[in-house]
C-alpha cells in the first residue's frame, strides 16, 4: 500500500510537471488573451509609441531636408559665351569642404550643370576628380586629380589654369596653386605644356591681352576688371593687359587705363566718359586709396550720383592690389556723392562691399 500511494503521488507530481511544460511551450508561440482593462492600456501605449515614432521620423526627416537646402555662396570662374573666363557667384550645398566643392563644380558635366546661366559653361574636362587638397603654410594650395583631367584640347590650357587658380584664391588663406595628377607632382601641364612647377598665381593673370605692339619690357601687367552683359545677366570680366607705369604713382596708370577702356577686347562694356579725369594723385593711407575725379564720372550730375558699375569697376580692379582694402571716392568740388539706389557713400568702398568673399 506504501508502495502503491508513492507511486500516485509519483504520477500526479509527473502530469503537473507535463501540463506546466506544455502550458509553457504555448505561451511562446501563442500569447494569452489578458484582461480587457488591461487589453486597453496596452493599446493606448501602442498607439502613443507610434506616433511619438512617427513624431520623431518627421522630426528627422525636416532636419535632414533642412540641412539639404542650406547653402552658401561660392565664386566660381566659368566660360561665358565669348569663351572669357569670368567669375559668377552661385549658392551651392553647404559644407565645411568649400574649396574642394569649389572645384568640383568647375568639372563639365557635372553639378553645376543645373546651375550654369545660359551661354555658361563648366572648364575642367569631364570626369575629372579631385582626389584631395592640401594648404601648405606659405599659401600654396597643392591640388590633386585623376588622370581624366589630362583630357583637354591645347587652346583650353590656360583658362583650366585661370579658372582653377581664381577659383582657389578667392579664399583668404590661398596664395598660389600647385598642380598633382594622380598622386604625382607635374612641372607642367600635360596636354600644351605650360610651366607650373613654381605653382600658378593670379600674378600670372587672366583673360591676357597679347599684341605685337606691346611693350613687355617697359610695362607691367595689371587686372582690370570690366563689366559685360549677357541676355539679361550683367557681370564682370577681368582682363590682364600690360600698363606703362607711371614712377611716381601707379594708381594713376591703372585709373586712366580704365578710363581709356579695353582697346583689344569687344567683350566688354565701357562705362566711363572719356572726359573723365583725377584731379588730385591718388593717395594711398592705411590701406584706404583716395581718388578725386572731375565731375565727368558722375551718371547725374543733378544727384550727384555715380554708376554703380564704375564704382564696382574701380574697386575690384584696384583692391587686387593686396595694399588697397578700400577705395574713397570722391568728385571735386561736390561735397557728397551717391549709388544709384540714392544711397550717400559715407565711407571707403571695400570688395566685400561689391562682391562676395570667401574663407577656407
Amino acid at each position: 500500500m506504501r508502495m502503491r500511494g508513492m507511486f500516485i503521488v509519483t504520477g500526479i507530481i509527473s502530469i503537473s510537471v507535463i501540463l506546466t511544460g506544455c502550458f509553457q511551450g504555448e505561451q511562446s508561440l501563442e500569447k494569452v488573451d489578458p484582461p480587457q482593462d488591461a487589453t486597453e492600456v496596452s493599446n493606448t501605449q501602442g498607439k502613443d509609441a507610434k506616433a511619438t515614432k512617427e513624431n520623431a521620423t518627421e522630426k528627422s526627416s525636416k532636419e535632414k531636408a533642412e540641412k539639404t537646402t542650406e547653402t552658401q555662396e561660392t565664386q566660381l570662374y566659368l566660360l561665358d559665351s565669348n569663351g572669357m573666363v569670368v567669375p559668377q557667384t552661385l549658392e551651392l550645398p553647404a559644407t565645411k569642404e568649400v574649396a574642394t566643392q569649389a572645384l568640383e563644380y568647375l568639372v563639365k558635366d557635372g553639378p553645376v550643370t543645373q546651375l550654369l546661366p545660359n551661354g555658361f559653361q563648366a572648364v575642367l574636362p569631364a570626369g575629372t576628380e579631385v582626389l584631395g587638397l592640401d594648404l601648405q603654410e606659405d599659401g600654396t594650395m597643392i591640388v590633386d586629380v585623376s588622370n581624366n583631367f589630362k583630357d583637354y584640347k591645347a587652346e583650353q590650357e590656360l583658362e583650366i589654369l585661370q579658372a582653377m587658380t581664381y577659383t582657389l584664391t578667392q579664399f583668404d588663406s590661398v596664395d598660389k596653386v600647385k598642380l598633382w595628377i594622380n598622386g604625382y607632382p607635374v612641372d607642367s601641364m600635360p596636354v600644351n605644356g605650360t610651366p607650373v612647377s613654381d605653382g600658378y598665381s593670379r600674378a600670372n593673370g587672366i583673360n591676357m591681352i597679347q599684341t605685337d605692339t606691346i611693350d613687355y619690357l617697359g610695362s607691367t601687367p595689371v587686372t582690370l576688371y570690366y563689366p559685360a552683359a549677357q541676355d539679361d545677366l550683367n557681370y564682370f570680366v577681368p582682363v590682364t593687359q600690360h600698363i606703362k607705369m607711371d614712377d611716381k604713382n601707379e594708381y594713376e596708370s591703372i585709373v586712366s587705363a580704365l578710363i581709356d577702356g579695353s582697346k583689344y577686347n569687344n567683350n566688354v562694356v565701357q562705362v566711363f566718359n572719356s572726359s573723365v579725369s583725377l584731379t588730385e594723385e591718388p593717395q594711398l593711407n592705411d590701406g584706404v586709396l583716395k581718388l578725386v575725379f572731375s565731375d565727368d564720372i558722375l551718371m547725374d550730375k543733378d544727384q550727384a550720383t555715380i554708376s554703380d558699375q564704375v564704382m564696382e569697376t574701380l574697386v575690384r580692379t584696384l583692391t587686387e592690389d593686396k595694399e588697397v582694402e578700400a577705395v574713397d571716392v570722391k568728385v571735386n568740388k561736390v561735397k557728397q556723392v551717391f549709388n544709384e539706389s540714392g544711397k550717400a557713400y559715407t565711407e571707403p568702398v571695400t570688395k566685400k562691399m561689391v562682391m562676395p568673399t570667401g574663407k577656407l
